[in-house]
């Protein structure tokens, strides 16, 4: 048996409190990833990894030993090490000639590799290269997707997943207009991929919706895809799959449309319309004469008292 899969009871509370920590839960952690660099990494990619570990932080951790490994070929040492760190994304960098420059990015399912996609990069541009004011460190991006290729080819459409899971950060219930400051804006176009992020600056418009203007701030990266490692059908609808917990119960006779508005049915026996009672006012009351030609006849008029 594996030493990491044995049930061990923590001696402090400090490692409970790491145990619990990994505890599956019915609303999960925000997802933690691995930049690992590889046994032949290259002055580039390690710049790639420590700028994308500049943009992922606090939610990433920055292995700056190099790891002889070859994750398509072996990938026992990157499922050990997401089970020592729990994490379920990584990014693994290396270089070589016959693929230089290249990037692994993937993700795990249960401590193994679900999915897993190899990119080369071709240009890059590092965030201390462009000169401007950066977002603060933890800054929820802006994911913005362009190209037919991200709906159309299915290797492209794992791909995008795999980046909303990589950069999407944590879960919020709600946003402020200042706090929408960072965008990450993806481009498949011509077999290539072109990742650029901006910095969002909020102008004076003259009335009460600012003027929106995108500075660039780094890093660029153009990339191109090599190889794939895709999850079959069946495992990836599984790791889809949430708790019953998480499922929102049904309610009867109540529906809503597309605009969020909440419609609800009402079951009642039928109702007597004859003897609805309306609203008494006095352009709808009856004259004398009306009432005689219903009742069939005149009534004979009071005689005042003297």
């Amino acid at each position: 048996m594996d030493a990491l899969d044995r049930v061990v009871k923590p001696k402090t509370k400090r490692a409970k409190r790491f145990l619990e920590k990994k505890e599956p839960k019915l609303n999960e952690n925000t997802k933690n990833a691995m930049l690992i660099k590889g046994g032949n990494a290259n002055l580039t990619v390690t710049e790639v990894l420590k700028d994308i570990y500049a943009v992922k932080k606090p939610f990433a951790v920055l292995y700056k030993r190099k790891n002889i490994t070859r994750p398509f070929e072996d990938q026992t040492s990157l499922e050990f090490f997401s089970k020592k760190s729990d994490c379920s994304l990584f990014l693994f960098g290396s270089h070589n000639k016959k693929r230089p420059n290249n990037l692994i990015i993937g993700r795990m399912f249960d401590y193994h590799v679900l999915d897993m996609i190899e990119l080369g990069v071709e240009k890059f541009v590092s965030l201390k290269d462009i000169k401007n004011s950066k977002c603060p460190e933890g800054t929820k991006p802006m994911l913005i997707f362009a190209g037919d290729m991200f709906d159309v080819n299915e290797e492209y459409r794992r791909l995008k997943s795999l980046f909303i899971d990589f950069f999407r950060g944590p879960t919020v219930p709600s946003i402020r207009l200042a706090g929408l400051e960072y965008v990450l804006h993806f481009t498949a176009v011509d077999g290539k991929i072109y990742m650029r992020s901006y910095k969002v600056l909020l102008k004076k418009s003259g009335c009460k919706i600012p003027r929106i203007e995108l500075e660039e701030m780094g890093p660029s990266l153009d990339l191109v895809m090599r190889r794939t490692h895709l999850a079959s059908d069946d495992l990836y609808k599984l790791s889809l799959k949430q708790p019953k917990g998480l499922k929102p119960k049904k309610k009867k006779n109540i529906s809503h449309d597309v605009f969020g508005t909440t419609y609800g049915r009402i079951h009642m026996q039928k109702q007597d319309l004859s003897k609805l009672q309306t609203r008494k006012m006095k352009g709808l009351k009856k004259r004398p004469a009306e009432k005689s030609a219903e009742d069939g006849g005149a009534t004979p008029k009071k005689s005042k008292s003297a």
